[in-house]
């Protein structure tokens, strides 16, 4: 294990990436996928499930992203790892970091298919901002269609990690969350 300036811990290695990244376009395989995971996450957690929702790019329908299923996981209690990992990681999702600075975020991975599992504590404002734009990007197309011009422009372009092409697209986020938050009132 190893723990980054931020306080990020690698449970695995972490692999540079070195690249553009690869977006693609909207899939109708992902909803499956999705649909898949989140029934092996709830066996596998049998009533400790909270909520689990299909988040990320690939959870709005026309948008290109990268084929990587993002799931949202709610939990009582993300810091107990004791009480969902072994029981994730034997349904082949596996602890690939802790974020115990960032909202107590977990990340598992699996590669068939390819997903990114994101655990957070119920209540936590971060899964409250990853739905609320999820909605967004799903009610409201020309905010689909300027975060999806955004992805492709960074994209293109040399990333060392895949995060820093995550955090690129970071302004455009928050502008549709702020105008989310705003009509929502």
């Amino acid at each position: 294990m190893s723990a980054d300036p931020e306080g990020v811990e690698f449970v695995r290695p972490r692999v540079p990436h070195h690249g553009s990244v690869h977006l693609a376009d909207a899939s109708p395989e992902w909803p499956r996928q999705y649909a898949a995971v989140a029934a092996r996450i709830r066996t596998a957690l049998a009533g400790l499930v909270i909520q689990v929702e299909h988040a990320g790019s690939t959870s709005v329908p026309g948008l290109a992203a990268k084929p990587i299923i993002d799931v949202l996981l709610l939990v009582p209690d993300a810091t107990d790892e004791a009480a969902y990992v072994p029981a994730l990681e034997a349904a082949e999702l596996l602890l690939y970091l802790r974020e115990p600075g960032w909202h107590q975020h977990r990340l598992l991975r699996c590669s068939d298919p390819p997903v990114n599992l994101h655990v957070f504590s119920a209540g936590s404002e971060e899964a409250e901002r990853m739905l609320l734009f999820r909605d967004r990007l799903r009610t409201h197309p020309e905010e689909r269609e300027r975060y999806e011009r955004t992805k492709r422009q960074l994209a293109t372009r040399h990333w060392v990690q895949v995060q820093d092409y995550a955090d690129a697209k970071s302004a455009v986020v928050e502008e549709i969350i702020a105008r989310a938050r705003r009509d929502r009132r």
